[in-house]
């Protein structure tokens, strides 16, 4: 028999080719390779300040006032509901639906929320600015003192990581090869 010729013989063929093609794509595909964030996020921890446990917490916005209603309201109607998910997102969709006059009374327990918090706030500052003028008023040394205090250490160190260095040349280099 003749192979086949034309249009015929070339779209078995590429039917053929297709389901090879298809049978690769069928199985797992491997993830996209992620950038190496390791680095960036042990930078970030070492960077951010210790938390004062006595400062004063933010108020909460006008939804989050609403939401401490709703939430009481909810699980009453929906007793067999345990996800906190499900209150947030029916929560959420309230709170999209209700007019400006209904989140108005929200919006001003906000706003005294808010004013208490400042009042609150700029005591803690001027508190935690008294007990840093306090350590600066204790330091006995002058700052020159412990400039020079530090310059005398890192000429020491300076010199030490010199001989360090000159050593670990004399090591390596071919003609000392005694070890």
């Amino acid at each position: 028999m003749r192979a086949a010729k034309g249009k015929a013989a070339s779209a078995k063929e590429s039917k053929e080719v297709s389901k090879a093609v298809e049978d690769k794509k069928v199985g797992k595909r491997k993830a996209a390779a992620k950038p190496d964030n390791a680095g960036k996020r042990q930078a970030k921890k070492g960077k951010a300040a210790k938390k004062d446990p006595n400062k004063p917490k933010r108020p909460p916005s006008a939804f989050f006032v609403f939401l401490e209603e709703f939430r009481k309201t909810f699980k009453k109607e929906n007793p067999n509901v345990k996800a906190v998910s499900a209150v947030g997102k029916a929560g959420g969709a309230k709170w999209k639906s209700m007019s400006e006059a209904e989140k108005a009374p929200y919006e001003a327990k906000a706003a005294k929320k808010k004013g208490e918090y400042e009042k609150v706030m700029n005591a803690y500052n001027k508190k935690q600015e008294s007990t840093a003028n306090d350590v600066d008023e204790e330091s006995d040394r002058s700052k020159s003192e412990v400039n020079d205090e530090d310059e005398e250490e890192s000429g020491e160190r300076k010199m030490r990581m010199k001989r360090m260095k000159t050593e670990k040349a004399m090591l390596l280099t071919p003609g000392n090869m005694s070890i």
